[in-house]
């Protein structure tokens, strides 16, 4: 393990302690250490140099907009073999969360989120991707068979 050392001001470094608290840390070091492998994660995402990913995008819509559900839900029938789940939750009389779980390709997840954002009407949205190996590899050989499907692995 390396030892680094970094220099924060009063200020940063009195919120660095009550964003980790709040998050349960005990420690600085786990704590700026998860920060640095999230940072990271979602720029390997955002780069595309991984073949494969996990990801979650959640984006907040106006379901009044002339057709936007329809279309909405015509992308994700086009797309579905990159979608695993979605969630809807209707927030007033106009706006709409939802969340889709997505997993394939990198270049095809990025490429239907694009889309998406695109509509007229779907406002804000957050992508979290993550890196994924797919292989069929067994810590139990013989415990079950895959058909059709492989495991996906979070990238090292």
């Amino acid at each position: 393990m390396h030892r680094i050392t970094i220099s924060l001001d009063d200020e940063l470094a009195s919120a660095l302690d009550l964003f980790l608290h709040s998050r349960g840390y005990q420690a600085r070091s786990e704590g700026v250490r998860d920060l640095i492998r999230e940072a990271m994660s979602g720029q390997q995402g955002e780069s595309l140099e991984l073949a494969h990913c996990v990801a979650n995008l959640s984006y907040i819509y106006n379901h009044r907009v002339r057709t936007l559900a329809s279309r909405l839900a015509g992308l994700q029938h086009a797309h579905h073999d990159l979608i695993a789940s979605t969630t809807l939750v209707h927030l007033d009389h106009q706006s709409s969360l939802e969340s889709i779980i997505l997993k394939g390709r990198t270049r095809a997840v990025v490429d239907f989120v694009n889309e998406l954002r695109a509509e007229r009407g779907v406002r804000s949205s957050v992508l979290n991707l993550v890196g994924v190996v797919p292989h069929d590899h067994h810590e139990h050989a013989g415990d079950h068979v895959h058909t059709g499907h492989a495991h996906l692995s979070p990238v090292p």
